[in-house]
């Protein structure tokens, strides 16, 4: 292969917990790596070969970055595609593709994606702007409640809300957006397909999110899913017609909503490591991470089983804290059996904001939620 022990390099565009958790195989294997990240203390910086302090929407730092890697991925979307686009001219292998990134950076784009390609997902229209969405309701086009998704820059919660009047629709922000229907959601699952240069596919099982319900974020990730085996089949054929459509290289993850008449729709994608992941470092014979890593190099894929159940819990900011962070209570669960903390690195906590992760994996699924909750109760992410 050429990147063991040598001087080929990976790129990645982005050093926050995604890129670090990445570096662990990376240091694992020692392959060279160079990161990019606007933030001077990026969780990455450490773990990298070279770090790099720039803007990852920035036209000429992106190409002067990559032009100095052989292969060049990302851990975030906001990312200059076009970039990407001059770079793989130039013979840069970038994974996943500048075209899938660009598709995948842009909501609006994706579900007409979705739409072309007879992915089942939920209904929609589009809007170039915040007024023109206005003019819609007052036409009668569109009743309350609804979703509102802002078109770009919304993850972890943010640019999503749902609409039940006239009054929510002055808290959001401007700019192209949609209103989707809203969906009667029985339960919210994700699958993760890798795909690699050559074309060898896999599927990690499915697995359940429970959703903080102030924040929107995932608070609670399940592997497996507690869904039936016909469930399970369809999500999965529908997360390969996906990754199909898309063609990406590295890793896809595809966002499920199970409706309470037993369908399942296509919510969003991301073409990288996804926070429903990370069960798979602790709980399955390759982690999602390694698995990226394998799809890049175009290594034969890894096996996506679960050696043991998992349960994941996200540790985030406080409410009402903002400062140098301490995680209170910490000492309490590491005495407890199957529970792995993940820490990110992150000096400053704000509240929501992803500070780290502990997954707990046990033989039964439904003890390792209990002691998942057990977990949230003790620890607190709080400032000094």
């Amino acid at each position: 292969m050429g990147y063991f022990s040598t001087t080929k390099t990976i790129g990645i565009l982005g050093g926050g917990q995604l890129g670090k958790m990445l570096l662990n195989t990376t240091r694992q294997w020692d392959i060279n790596t160079h990161v990019l990240d606007p933030n001077n203390l990026a969780p990455a910086r450490i773990g990298s070969n070279a770090f790099v302090q720039g803007d990852l929407m920035d036209y000429q730092t992106v190409i002067d970055f990559g032009e100095k890697v052989d292969i060049l991925t990302i851990e975030i979307e906001n990312v200059n595609a076009k970039a990407l686009a001059y770079l793989e001219k130039k013979g840069v292998q970038v994974y996943p593709q500048a075209a899938v990134i660009e598709i995948i950076q842009n909501k609006c784009r994706q579900k007409e994606f979705y739409k072309k390609n007879s992915i089942p997902t939920a209904p929609f229209q589009l809007f170039g702007s915040k007024e023109t969405l206005k003019d819609a309701i007052v036409r009668g086009l569109i009743s309350f409640p609804f979703v509102w998704k802002s078109e770009s820059m919304g993850y972890d919660g943010y640019g999503v809300k749902i609409i039940r009047s006239n009054q929510d629709l002055e808290t959001i922000n401007g700019g192209g957006c949609m209103a989707e229907d809203l969906v009667n959601i029985e339960k919210e699952i994700g699958v993760i397909v890798c795909r690699s240069v050559r074309g060898e596919t896999v599927n990690y099982p499915s697995v359940e999110m429970e959703f903080h319900p102030t924040s929107n974020q995932v608070e609670y990730v399940l592997s497996p899913a507690r869904i039936s085996k016909t469930i399970e089949k369809k999500a999965q054929e529908i997360a390969r017609q996906v990754s199909i459509a898309y063609r990406h290289v590295g890793l896809l993850a595809v966002e499920l909503f199970l409706t309470k008449e037993g369908e399942i729709w296509v919510n969003e994608v991301a073409p990288r490591p996804h926070n429903s992941g990370h069960y798979s470092i602790e709980a399955s014979y390759t982690s999602q991470f390694e698995q990226h890593i394998r799809a890049l190099l175009n290594l034969p894929l890894g096996s996506t089983d679960n050696k043991v159940s998992g349960v994941m819990v996200n540790l985030v900011g406080a409410q009402n804290h903002q400062g140098l962070v301490h995680y209170k209570n910490m000492e309490h669960v590491l005495g407890i059996e199957g529970v792995y903390p993940h820490i990110y690195g992150k000096k400053e906590t704000r509240p929501f904001r992803k500070m780290g992760h502990i997954t707990i994996v046990n033989k039964n699924l439904e003890t390792a939620r209990k002691i998942a909750e057990q977990v949230k109760e003790t620890i607190e992410v709080i400032s000094i």
